[in-house]
């Protein structure tokens, strides 16, 4: 049985997938581990054609952040140096997991801020923020 805690990641990460995908996003896992952490999405997006080269796919590492209110802090807060590392680590992990997945990748952060049941969520994407 999940904890309630465990009940809104799951909720907000079902968000943020849903977000994703409106914006041409391809899910290709959800709660992805590696020996570094759990990955909450691993996407693909679709590069734009540029010139003569075939349009290509960017992999994309997402971690979700829900929030029901700004108590402790906006969302994105969360994700300090330490969970950066983190990431970046499972990020490469996950890489040499998936030889097929050659090419250019990113980690992203999505928000979710949901602070009442009438409202809809309020969803920030923070695209790159491992440079």
């Amino acid at each position: 049985m999940k904890t309630h805690r465990q009940a809104l990641g799951a909720w907000g990460e079902n968000q943020a997938a849903e977000y994703l995908q409106e914006r041409s996003y391809t899910i290709l896992e959800r709660n992805a581990r590696t020996p570094y952490g759990e990955l909450d999405l691993v996407a693909s997006q679709p590069m734009p054609r540029i010139g003569d080269q075939p349009a290509g796919q960017v992999v994309v590492f997402i971690e979700v952040k829900t929030r029901r209110s700004q108590a402790y802090g906006l969302p994105e807060e969360a994700v300090t140096e330490r969970k950066k590392a983190h990431l970046l680590a499972a990020a490469q992990a996950y890489l040499q997991a998936h030889p097929e997945l050659e090419g250019d990748w990113r980690v992203d952060v999505v928000a979710v801020e949901h602070t009442s049941a009438d409202q809809e969520p309020v969803i920030t994407h923070f695209e790159n923020v491992i440079t």
